[in-house]
């Protein structure tokens, strides 16, 4: 193995491939601007008075990963791969809608970025779920930003959640 090539198991190689390229490293961790997210974010409300909620999961994924502007390495499984920019503020304008998800899915969800390309609003749950809403519906994403992440990356079709 080459000696400054860490060896992980945590993504697949285009996960890792990707998030190497836009300046990712195991350990990265900017809690500063992910309170910057956060207090945008709760202080936001909508003209009919939404408002976001903010929670563990959502700002430790900001930490992590917030700011990165991701591009799948290779083509994609079963479409073309997503390319992504992890900023919560494209959901800003969102409270209603990711509010009204929440309540559906019987939890709290925030905004975690968008699909460039699509413009699609990236979002996860207080659980740490994310999912993905675009102009066609609200597609699951996977039960882990990391599984998300292969999901978008790799061209894989996500899972559409129906009413009910």
């Amino acid at each position: 193995m080459h000696p400054d090539r860490s060896s992980t198991t945590r993504f697949s190689v285009i996960v890792d491939a990707a998030l190497r390229a836009a300046g990712w490293q195991p350990g990265r961790w900017d809690i500063k601007q992910a309170e910057v997210w956060a207090d945008a974010l709760r202080g936001h409300a909508s003209p009919a008075g939404h408002r976001h909620t903010v929670f563990p999961a959502a700002v430790e994924a900001w930490a992590e990963f917030g700011g990165l502007r991701l591009a799948a390495q290779a083509p994609g499984r079963q479409i073309a791969p997503a390319t992504l920019h992890l900023d919560p503020l494209h959901g800003l304008h969102m409270a209603r809608t990711l509010g009204d998800l929440g309540r559906a899915l019987g939890t709290e969800v925030c905004p975690l970025g968008e699909e460039s390309d699509s413009r699609a609003l990236l979002a996860i749950d207080a659980e740490g779920r994310v999912y993905t809403l675009d102009h066609t519906g609200d597609w699951y994403l996977g039960p882990t930003l990391d599984q998300a992440l292969t999901t978008l990356l790799s061209g894989i079709d996500p899972v559409r959640l129906t009413a009910g």
